[in-house]
């Protein structure tokens, strides 16, 4: 809903406050501003000026040289090549350093060697429609009216200088869709006295509607209230300027008088307005019926339209005329020699106007207020402002008496006040009568001795006492209400373990480079062949989805490889030269018919660009280091389909398998259409949330010093350095305090199917200095251990 802020005037005075803080306060009180833009904020510097003078440029057949005033010392010149530039016009004039729509600024400068010190601006060049002329402009130049002041802004003379708010009106305040309703919510934020003029018009009692026209109800449910009234000598014209530059502001072109009235009403009540021309009444009686079962109707966009028995119509005595609440007939439209004019206004019920639209195709002003349900008390007031326009435009008499027919109406809804359920509610301490005043800025009525409330008519949205309590905080102000903590049984929210290890997960594979992803949980059963499950596999008993959007998404994943390899594929094929992923998600495993699946949460990490096995083997150390999980092992894996036989680990700790992890089989990356290598791993979030040492102690640093050995050995090339490692530790015991690896060596001087390991090894003793004959000694035991073990020998 567009507001042009000047038009508040006539209902509530702001005078002084600036558009930002008019925003401000009205989204602060709840209705929501999207933007606010000055119309003529693209125009800068063009003012009003008069040719004085109009000669040919010597070296064109269609350039002029005129001499313009434009309410300076001195007339400036200016080549212009409009056919229709003549001595006397007003003429809007873009002057040295002017700016038009669309960026475009003007410079002086030579022109076929002639100086030209501004523009002679045409309609189009401003960006002003036809529309808020009132008239099509001959092509050209726009010659101006003979009142304009010569240097005035011309902005001043089109209306640009408007500053126009964009709301965004929710569907359950159908108040707000008018310009009275946002005068009475800025009334009521602003604290300022909210008023709408009186309607007075004279009405010629020469004739009388009701002998001219009867309206009957067949569908009362349908139709609450239809008032009519209506209007003779009428003369189609133009609209005035102050009435078009108002449409224009909100968006609505103008068409002629009698037309714009109604649109108008719309704008300024929030109740459509309709115009028949009699004439097209056949019979002189209407009737709010529902349509025929393949009844058809033009409307007034010239299009056809085939209509039920569900659809509401208002119709003659031979054919609908109308689509209630839609749009009007082509049939009945204003003519240019129209002389008598039947207004309507009525109320029709927001269900069927919804389904009726939506069924037709179409979306109208009118249709988009009644689909949100109006106040039928409305329909006076708006049909009476639609006469006093046109009493006050001079385009035709009003004739006495008015058509007011009722359907089926609903009651009034009543609320009890409690003044301390509503604080209750809210967290603050307001006092009865705060309350009653914000009451009776929203004009509810409130009975204090029965501690009753009356919402008016235009508010549909008032049914309980928590709406109540709304529009007491926003015109309170939320921001004036405390922070306070829930009374009652309540205790304070804290994370589940599996949250906490979840964020702290995340926050872990983040830090390293990792962007976290999210994947569809369903997945196509082609999944299972791209990454080479074999047909007796548990992973290819799937879920099946018993109503699926298609076959990619018709069964539950029982493995998230093929959701991340989806992803890395995506990436790879967008020309993304590198990346890392992480998911935490779950799969879906069956149980018994019937049961519901089991949902194990799964840790994903897939990477590819620049990497290798040892990067995604490091990114799990680091996460297994923050979560101290110690004593992590990787053993070698060379049955899994899904990945490269020599280049893959299982991770354990503690006895229990963590996941796997490793790079895809080449077979796999070529069906994901990956032509990279890339690397993946799997991890149970559940054997993590065991493994992970939730209560980690801290020991000093020990102030004696450290000893330090190298072991230098040989051992067969199939023996992992995690069993080397696992040997070394358990000799060396609590003593043995850092392990560090420094070399693997195979080649010259090393026998055939050997390898040489190097380790640095260091102990310390946390209450004494350990002797060398200490160290020595367990440098021999590990020895011995190693030997024995794994058959090793020192070098």
């Amino acid at each position: 809903m567009n507001l042009p802020m000047s038009w508040l005037g006539d209902y509530t005075d702001i005078s002084g406050v600036t558009p930002k803080e008019y925003s401000d306060k009205m989204t602060m009180s709840g209705s929501k501003v999207e933007a606010v833009e000055n119309l003529g904020a693209e125009i800068d510097k063009v003012v009003v000026g008069k040719v004085l003078t109009c000669e040919m440029h010597p070296d064109s057949d269609h350039l002029h040289i005129c001499m313009v005033d434009v309410g300076e010392e001195e007339p400036i010149q200016i080549v212009c090549g409009a056919p229709n530039v003549a001595v006397g016009q007003k003429v809007p004039v873009a002057l040295n350093g002017a700016i038009l729509p669309g960026g475009v600024k003007i410079k002086k400068g030579k022109l076929r060697g002639v100086m030209s010190n501004g523009m002679i601006c045409s309609h189009d060049e401003m960006g002003i429609e036809p529309s808020r002329l009132g008239y099509e402009p001959e092509y050209g130049i726009l010659v101006l009216p003979e009142d304009a002041i010569i240097g005035s802004d011309v902005k001043e003379l089109f209306g640009l200088n408007e500053n126009v708010v964009e709301f965004e009106i929710t569907s359950n305040r159908p108040d707000c869709f008018s310009i009275i309703g946002l005068a009475r919510e800025t009334a009521a934020t602003f604290k300022k006295p909210f008023n709408i003029p009186e309607t007075k018009f004279e009405e010629d009692k020469s004739a009388n509607i009701n002998d001219m026209l009867s309206v009957a109800i067949s569908a009362p449910d349908k139709c609450q209230r239809y008032c009519a009234r209506a209007v003779k000598d009428v003369k189609i014209g133009p609209s005035p300027k102050w009435m078009r530059e108002r449409l224009e502001a909100c968006g609505i072109r103008a068409i002629n008088n009698i037309v714009d009235i109604t649109n108008y009403v719309l704008l300024e009540y929030g109740q459509p307005m309709h115009a028949f021309d009699i004439r097209d009444i056949a019979g002189g009686k209407i009737t709010v019926r529902c349509a025929n079962n393949g009844e058809e109707i033009k409307t007034l966009d010239e299009q056809d339209r085939i209509l039920s028995s569900d659809d509401l119509v208002i119709a003659d005595a031979e054919r609908a005329i109308a689509i209630a609440g839609v749009m009007g007939g082509f049939n009945s439209e204003i003519k240019d020699d129209t002389q008598t004019v039947v207004f309507e206004s009525a109320m029709f019920d927001a269900a069927s106007v919804r389904l009726t639209a939506q069924k037709v195709g179409l979306r109208t002003e009118a249709s988009s207020r009644y689909e949100k349900g109006l106040d039928y008390h409305n329909t006076v007031p708006a049909i009476e402002r639609a006469c006093q326009l046109v009493e006050e435009l001079g385009c035709g008499k009003v004739i006495s008496g008015m058509i007011d027919v009722w359907g089926n109406v609903g009651e009034g809804v009543e609320i009890p006040f409690r003044p301390e359920k509503i604080n209750s509610f809210l967290g603050t301490d307001i006092s009865q009568d705060d309350m009653l005043d914000i009451f009776a800025r929203l004009e509810i009525k409130a009975d204090t001795d029965k501690m009753m409330l009356y919402p008016p008519s235009f508010r549909p949205d008032l049914l309980a006492e928590a709406d109540i309590a709304e529009e007491v905080a926003r015109f309170y102000g939320y921001d004036r209400i405390p922070t306070t903590l829930m009374t009652g049984a309540t205790t304070c929210g804290i994370k589940t373990p599996e949250q906490s290890l979840e964020s702290e997960i995340s926050n872990i594979l983040i830090s390293q480079g990792l962007y976290e992803i999210y994947t569809y949980n369903f997945q196509s059963p082609s999944v299972m062949d791209k990454l080479n499950i074999p047909a007796d596999s548990p992973l290819r008993n799937q879920v099946k989805i018993s109503n699926p959007l298609g076959e990619d998404t018709s069964v539950m994943r029982t493995t998230m490889a093929g959701s991340m390899l989806d992803t890395i594929s995506r990436n790879y094929n967008y020309r993304t030269k590198s990346a890392r992923f992480f998911e935490l998600g779950r799969v879906y495993i069956p149980t018994a018919k019937g049961q519901l699946p089991e949902e194990p949460r799964t840790l994903m990490i897939g990477m590819y660009g620049n990497v290798d096995f040892y990067d995604i083997k490091g990114v799990c150390e680091e996460m297994f280091a923050k979560l101290h999980i110690e004593d992590a092992e990787y053993e070698r894996v060379t049955d899994n389909p899904v990945y490269h036989p020599g280049r893959t680990a299982r991770i354990i700790a503690n006895g229990k398998e963590l996941g796997i992890i490793g790079e895809v089989h080449p077979s796999v990356l070529r069906n994901f259409e990956i032509g990279t290598k890339a690397y993946i791993g799997e991890l149970n979030f559940s054997a993590i949330l065991n493994a992970a040492n939730k209560n980690v102690k801290y020991t000093p640093l020990t102030k004696y010093p450290a000893v330090t050995r190298d072991f230098s050995i040989l051992v067969d090339a199939s023996v992992p350095v995690a069993d080397i490692e696992k040997v070394m530790k358990k000799a060396g015991g609590k003593l043995l305090t850092k392990l560090e690896l420094n070399d693997v060596y195979t080649g010259e001087q090393i026998p055939d199917g050997k390898k040489s390991v190097m380790y640095k090894a260091e102990f310390k003793a946390p209450d004494r200095s350990l002797t060398g004959e200490e160290a020595d000694n367990l440098h021999a035991k590990i020895i011995k251990s190693l030997a024995k073990e794994l058959n090793a020998e020192l070098r």
